[in-house]
């Protein structure tokens, strides 16, 4: 049977690694994770009890297309608390995961043929949905003096689009209200479609994190539930778009998705109750803890290059004084130290080869036998 050229999409090499690491596992090894970026804790427990009252009460059916009301309206109260936003709930679509609300907005804002950037080193995700849509990703190299981050001097004419993240994947770094402002503003002069990407905010340590809306309505802002909620599995995100795109991305989540899991957005709406934040932030505090912990390791590791890790839970650190091929050199660390870390090359073809990605998400007592494991490691290598 023929496929199509959209089908032919690079693979995700972080999933190949985390396949290494359960063979491994599988093996008999113990093995540290700190490949994926996924929380090592599971949905709060306000969201599993909300869940469970709701699945007593009844069947959990369809929703409308753009998510249950009160969880729109929920969100909406969320934009108040973390940024002063006053955010009609009408513009808040729930999506299925952030991948689905990628998929809807590339798919609103793009004709087949569309040039839409993306600031390098990023989430590889964006460039093969981009390639699966029939669009074309184009990279744009950045670097350390602009924090890993795109600028206004980036943007060329002929682009249709621009993605931003902060915080970013893999860097942890963030863009701050002078920086987004500049890139809205040298968007809106050029016509390009700006999406930003902030399914990391409520995980800062370097700062508060903004939004673009603070910055301008002409945006779609694209969260989840993976992250600071701790809800990976769940395949839960949300969108806010302008009021005039609303219809439009309503009929594309009907034909396409029908709606989100309903029974997803019943747990998100136990997960943003005050209970269910509260045990959030202890877990923000756990990263704040790791994040300390893997920086100061890699650092006596000899891993002094890294990205300011501002927000999310990873370190991007630049190897290319050792190899030339992470995607080698993470497999000798997965053999010999058993632990698995994520080749640069999933995040920038150009200069993955030299880079590499570690996550800090887990427990604290798997990080730090993780950097000790590290440390032992380079020592080794050295001796």
């Amino acid at each position: 049977m023929q496929h199509s050229t959209r089908a032919l999409v690079d693979p995700f090499i972080v999933m190949d690694v985390m396949e290494q690491a359960r063979a491994a596992e599988e093996a008999g090894r113990h093995i540290i994770h700190m490949e994926v970026g996924q929380p090592g804790t599971g949905a709060p427990m306000a969201a599993r009890r909300r869940l469970a009252q709701e699945m007593e009460a009844g069947p959990l059916g369809y929703t409308v297309a753009l998510g249950r009301p009160d969880l729109r309206a929920a969100i909406a109260a969320l934009y108040d608390e973390w940024y002063g936003l006053d955010l009609d709930p009408a513009r808040v679509v729930l999506t299925a995961g952030a991948s689905g609300a990628f998929i809807l907005a590339f798919t609103a804002l793009f004709d087949a043929g569309a040039r839409v950037a993306l600031g390098e080193p990023c989430y590889p995700s964006y460039r093969q949905i981009l390639s699966a849509l029939s669009l074309e990703p184009v990279g744009l190299q950045t670097h350390a003096d602009t924090r890993y981050q795109p600028t206004p001097d980036h943007l060329s004419g002929d682009l249709d689009g621009l993605i931003v993240a902060s915080p970013a994947n893999p860097t942890g770094t963030m863009l701050f209200a002078p920086e987004l402002r500049a890139l809205s503003d040298a968007c809106a002069s050029r016509g390009i479609s700006l999406i930003s990407d902030e399914i990391y905010h409520g995980l800062q340590y370097e700062g508060r994190a903004v939004s673009a809306l603070e910055v301008t309505e002409d945006v779609y802002v694209i969260n989840s539930f993976s992250k600071y909620f701790s809800m990976t599995g769940w395949r839960l995100g949300w969108m806010v778009v302008p009021p005039d795109h609303v219809r439009i991305i309503e009929r594309l989540a009907q034909n396409m998705f029908i709606c989100p899991s309903h029974a997803a957005q019943v747990a998100a709406l136990g997960a943003l109750s005050p209970e269910g934040r509260a045990e959030l932030d202890q877990h923000r505090d756990t990263y704040t803890r790791n994040r300390t912990i893997l920086q100061n390791g890699l650092h006596t590791a000899g891993l002094t290059n890294t990205a300011p890790a501002d927000g999310a839970f990873y370190v991007y650190a630049d190897v290319s004084h050792l190899t030339d091929d992470t995607r080698v050199f993470a497999a000798q660390i997965l053999e010999q130290a058993g632990v698995a870390v994520t080749p640069g090359l999933d995040f920038d073809k150009a200069r993955g080869a030299g880079t590499l990605r570690f996550s800090y998400a887990r427990d604290t007592a798997d990080i730090a036998e993780g950097v000790s494991r590290l440390i032992a490691f380079m020592a080794s290598r050295q001796g």
